[in-house]
């Protein structure tokens, strides 16, 4: 059964009554060429876990399935149960859990699902309605060896850039400080249906063995990362006294101290110097 071919699956949702949730970010492939270049970039083999997020029709889950150990694919639209019990029939290394990844319990579900595998890796076609707290979720878990997921490409962008650059921001500092970003390949919109009316990129993020830098305290840092970035147009001392509740002489003492100039904006910073100026400000916020 192709996976990717609309004139196949549309009868299958039509008769369990799918029917396409903007609200849930649902864009199905219809490209057959990119669910096995999603699955191949991943690096899976006989000894890898693997945890897919929005399965869909399950075109990227046969792929997991024939490279990976054991593959469980988190699924909540209920509606696509008896699509996924027919698209998948027969892959024994296969389980789907009907649930909100939102919701879960990351560091158990790894533990009670993967305990006979090497490694646990992410590899998903992330619904686009829960891209960024689905991200914050699956990093902050830090069981998992790399995330390979498809993405709008602005985000992927965004998670990429660097300091002085348009695209940076506190999403960009938050992903990059728990791991190492890279852009694999672009999928444009056409490969979709519905057609969304972005195009999307697929990412590759490798876990930091070690953190980038030390830091005595990494909510306070993101803390300060946060603060930087919500006023972008003020000066940094002035968007830390406004977000952190510092008064603007601390602000700046602190930038000061790090030897930054006064005028200088949160998006100059990079991720080390951010670390830093969070541990001076340690005692006022």
């Amino acid at each position: 059964m192709n996976l990717t071919d609309i004139n196949v699956i549309r009868p299958l949702l039509a008769e369990n009554g799918f029917r396409f949730s903007k609200a849930k970010g649902q864009n199905f492939l219809r490209d057959a060429s990119v669910p096995p270049r999603i699955a191949d970039a991943a690096g899976l083999d006989a000894e890898t876990g693997v945890l897919e997020v929005g399965p869909g029709v399950g075109c990227l889950t046969v792929e997991l399935a024939a490279r990976a150990k054991r593959v469980v694919s988190v699924e909540v639209d209920t509606a696509l149960k008896p699509v996924l019990a027919v698209t998948l029939a027969g892959l024994e290394n296969v389980e789907v859990l009907l649930a909100d990844v939102l919701a879960l319990d990351i560091p158990r579900l790894v533990r009670e699902e993967f305990a006979d595998c090497a490694r646990v890796r992410v590899c998903a076609n992330l619904p686009y309605s829960i891209t960024s707290p689905a991200l914050v979720k699956l990093l902050e878990a830090d069981t998992f060896d790399s995330v390979c997921v498809m993405l709008q490409r602005e985000v992927c962008r965004r998670i990429c850039a660097r300091e002085n650059t348009a695209d940076y921001g506190a999403f960009s500092v938050f992903v990059q400080w728990h791991a190492e970003p890279e852009m694999l390949f672009d999928v444009p919109r056409g490969c979709f249906v519905p057609e969304p009316k972005v195009d999307s990129a697929v990412i590759m993020l490798t876990r930091r063995a070690e953190p980038l830098c030390a830091v005595e305290s990494e909510e306070k840092m993101f803390k300060v990362v946060r603060a930087a970035f919500a006023q972008r147009r003020k000066t940094l001392a002035n968007a830390l006294a406004n977000g952190l509740g510092i008064t603007r002489e601390q602000a700046a003492d602190a930038i000061a101290e790090c030897g930054l100039p006064p005028a200088v904006r949160g998006e100059a910073l990079g991720i080390e110097q951010f670390a830093a100026l969070s541990d001076k400000l340690r005692g006022a916020i």
